[in-house]
């Protein structure tokens, strides 16, 4: 009998893709896989259980040569059924959508997206977003003492004593609300995103937190299955975005989005691209009206990760040339200390560091601990 691509959808199936899914999150070295069974989470218990079994990541090519495989014979069964429509086919066809939908199992975007349809964990838990770190050492080659804006209602007149070291964290995770939306794809996640710099060194001026950012969205989210110049397209994604540092005038500042999301990867490597459209707001409310000219009308961040060591870099930049021309590039550095610590290591050039900092280019260096990566 001729091997159809059918066959060859099915053989690859069974040989290379019928791992459980990949374990999302990071976890501590259990003493024993009976340990693991104290958790609460399903996703924190299953990580627990791979790391005391030695369980690897699924083999991604297998996944997306069966796919690949899969979409061929479903266009081969097609092609048969409108030549001999009272052809029965010894396998149905739901099995080969099912292959199809299996495309990047494994990889480093279906890790964090629940992509592929064996990787969803269901709806309504947590699950890890953007780095979540800790930087005791966080310093500033020029602290922001007199924040302004166009707006002269959101223009500081008198400096503030700030340090130029001080301590920085971030707190980021999402949730999933709705899945498979259209047939076999498309989720919403609703996420939130923290991160909040602190004088704690700064006695002369109680320790105050100088500026907190406060970032919820709504994003869709839905699964790809195309290659460009070697990269696999495994995500497109549309979210709406505000985000604000929730004080008065004049340090108020805030902005609402529409982000449009492609996401890439091949190997080790991921790549985010995320062009936004803001919101308008009438100018005598906005805070900050030229926001876009410095934070910047779109990032990339492209991502390396390898036995434990994870290099984040992300680019900004306004899209406008002359004096409208404006951005910035932050340079982050994962790597692991031992079973339950990972070190964090980032550098900050440019404009918008912090929503209060839109406009105030500075170089920052930070030097601490993270729970999470970007994966």
């Amino acid at each position: 009998m001729r091997n159809t691509p059918l066959h060859y959808a099915l053989l690859i199936a069974l040989g290379g893709t019928s791992s459980p899914l990949f374990a999302q999150e990071s976890a501590p070295e259990p003493a024993s896989p009976e340990a693991c069974f104290a958790l609460d989470f399903d996703a924190a218990r299953l990580a627990c259980y791979d790391k005391a079994l030695g369980r690897g990541p699924a083999d991604t090519r297998a996944a997306d040569a069966a796919a690949s495989a899969a979409l061929m014979a479903r266009k081969e069964a097609k092609a048969l059924d409108e030549q001999n429509p009272r052809r029965n086919e010894l396998f149905a066809h739901d099995e080969l959508d099912s292959l199809a939908a299996n495309a990047g199992r494994g990889s480093l975007l279906d890790s964090r997206w629940e992509l592929a349809k064996d990787s969803k964990l269901g709806l309504f838990q947590l699950r890890a977003y953007k780095p979540v770190y800790l930087l005791p050492a966080f310093w500033s080659s020029k602290p922001n003492v007199m924040p302004h804006s166009p707006n002269p209602n959101n223009s500081v007149t008198a400096p503030e004593e700030l340090d130029g070291t001080e301590l920085k964290f971030q707190l980021s995770f999402k949730t999933k609300v709705t899945e498979n939306l259209f047939g076999d794809n498309g989720d919403i996640w609703v996420g939130y995103t923290q991160s909040s710099r602190w004088q704690a060194y700064n006695s002369e001026l109680s320790r105050p937190f100088r500026e907190t950012n406060y970032e919820p969205e709504v994003m869709l989210t839905f699964r790809n299955g195309y290659s460009l110049f070697g990269w696999n397209g495994r995500m497109t994604g549309i979210s709406l975005n505000h985000q604000s540092n929730g004080r008065s005038d004049p340090l108020s500042r805030s902005w609402n989005r529409v982000i449009f999301n492609v996401g890439l990867d091949r190997e080790n490597w991921a790549i985010m691209l995320r062009p936004w459209y803001r919101i308008p707001e009438s100018r005598s409310e906005d805070n900050n009206p030229d926001i876009e000219d410095y934070i910047g009308r779109g990032d990339a961040t492209l991502v390396y990760n390898h036995k434990g060591h994870e290099l984040a870099l992300t680019g900004r930049h306004s899209l406008r040339s002359g004096d409208r021309a404006h951005g910035s590039v932050q340079l982050d550095y994962g790597f692991p200390i031992n079973n339950l610590l990972r070190g964090h290591v980032q550098v900050f050039d440019g404009y918008g560091e912090s929503m209060i900092d839109y406009n105030h280019r500075a170089t920052y260096i930070g030097v601490g601990v993270s729970l999470l990566e970007w994966f």
